[in-house]
């Protein structure tokens, strides 16, 4: 039972390096996986260590059954952990998220004019959009002064919008 629970404190340990000095052998660890896309990364590796020694250790002290049967049990565990450890990895490292809002995000968003807006040129307008205040250049039909609030008509580029007062 003591190499059990000396392979479970040696993954617990394993995972607490890889937290500390995040990503030291990942170099190392990606070379070997070849195209495994981080299943032989330490938080996997990890995981399956300590699950495979103290699943072992349980399965030793409560069962009738011996070590060859404490291993497979362990090493099952320890499969499941290394690929749940694997998945909600893929989960969090996952950027398939928009950085910047797209146009259609902004249209008919209602912001205020921050920087007066004249009749054939640009002004700024603070928006807010998700909870989060954006300033885009905007540019107006009509003078727009200081305060005005707009509602957002198009997206003019990547950094500048259309607007038209809000009308009450």
């Amino acid at each position: 039972m003591g190499w059990f629970l000396g392979l479970g404190i040696a993954g617990l340990v394993l995972l607490l390096l890889s937290l500390l000095f995040d990503g030291l052998l990942e170099g190392v660890l990606d070379g070997l996986g070849g195209g495994l896309e981080g299943f032989l990364s330490l938080p996997v590796i990890a995981g399956f260590v300590s699950m495979l020694g103290f699943a072992g250790a349980i399965t030793l002290g409560t069962t009738g059954l011996g070590a060859g049967a404490a291993t497979a049990a362990g090493a099952l565990a320890g499969a499941s952990a290394g690929w749940l450890t694997w998945r909600f990895s893929r989960a969090l490292m996952r950027d398939d998220a928009p950085t910047a809002p797209r146009g259609e995000d902004l249209v008919g968003s209602a912001g205020t004019v921050v920087t007066p807006i004249p009749a054939e040129g640009y002004g700024e307008v603070l928006l807010t959009l998700g909870g989060q205040r954006l300033k885009y250049a905007a540019k107006g039909s009509e003078p727009l002064a200081r305060g005005a609030e707009v509602w957002v008509e198009s997206m003019l580029s990547e950094t500048s919008v259309a607007v038209r007062p809000v009308e009450r």
